[in-house]
């Protein structure tokens, strides 16, 4: 346990690498809801119009967690390197496919006959075909989302490093934003078109296109927006550290 008490970088990953996982989870679960983003801001619909598709933006509540999966990625990648980062990766999709499981048989397990209808009041009449629909959710979905996920994870890791070593230390930003614009780039359409056009949904191709580009949008977006955030993040690590500690990890991390 000693390693834990003075190894300040040790503690460093697994707070980092607590932070990701618990985002990343709980993003899965919570990506079941499709919400309205006009509506939620109390603007008028925009009526966008995108590869013959039309209508308001809509979004999967999970996409409000990636970003700062992006931006968990981006650190760990500059302190841990590409092999922290698939550590966390794989150890992430590991744990994400274990809790639907562990779902999975919840749902299966046999509702007592009054906790079925204890919400009829509140609008929800039967528990048990709720909690499967939120809990619930298809094969494809769940299988597109982890290889979605992993793949933009190391897909990331990669092209951060090849930022890294041919621009140096410095331009943090330029790092940081082309390997989230890369990997979710694919995270993006992947997952749609795993889950939706290979899956039983069968969207055709131009709405699969449509909303794959509204919310390849929307965390390009996001990853501009969130660069004095990941500077702060480093100005804070680089605190805790040390100067010294903190670059002897930066250049372990580009070796690795």
């Amino acid at each position: 346990m000693k390693i834990l008490t003075k190894d300040k970088g040790v503690r460093l990953f697994l707070f980092l690498g607590s932070f990701f996982l618990a985002n990343a989870l709980v993003a899965e679960f919570i990506g079941v809801k499709i919400f309205a983003l006009e509506d939620t801001l109390g603007w008028n619909p925009l009526n966008w119009n995108l590869f013959g598709e039309s209508g308001s933006l809509s979004f999967t509540a999970g996409v409000l967690l990636w970003p700062v999966v992006f931006i968990m990625t981006d650190v760990i990648n500059e302190y841990f390197g590409p092999r922290g980062v698939r550590i966390l990766s794989y150890l992430t999709v590991a744990m994400i496919a274990y809790a639907f499981f562990m779902v999975y048989f919840a749902i299966s397990l046999a509702p007592a006959d009054w906790w079925i209808g204890s919400s009829a009041k509140n609008g929800v009449p039967d528990m048990q075909a709720a909690y499967s629909s939120i809990f619930g959710q298809s094969n494809w979905i769940i299988v597109a989302s982890l290889v979605a996920f992993l793949i933009g994870q190391l897909v990331d890791a990669l092209v951060f490093q090849k930022v890294r070593k041919q621009f140096g230390e410095k331009h943090i930003w330029l790092r940081a934003t082309l390997s989230t614009f890369v990997s979710q780039f694919i995270d993006s359409y992947v997952v749609l078109y795993i889950a939706f056009v290979l899956g039983p949904g069968q969207w055709p191709f131009n709405r699969f296109l449509a909303i794959g580009t509204v919310n390849y949008g929307y965390k390009v977006l996001m990853a501009i927006l969130l660069i004095p955030a990941l500077y702060l993040m480093h100005h804070l690590i680089d605190r805790y550290l040390g100067k010294d500690k903190a670059k002897r990890l930066r250049k372990e991390a580009i070796i690795v």
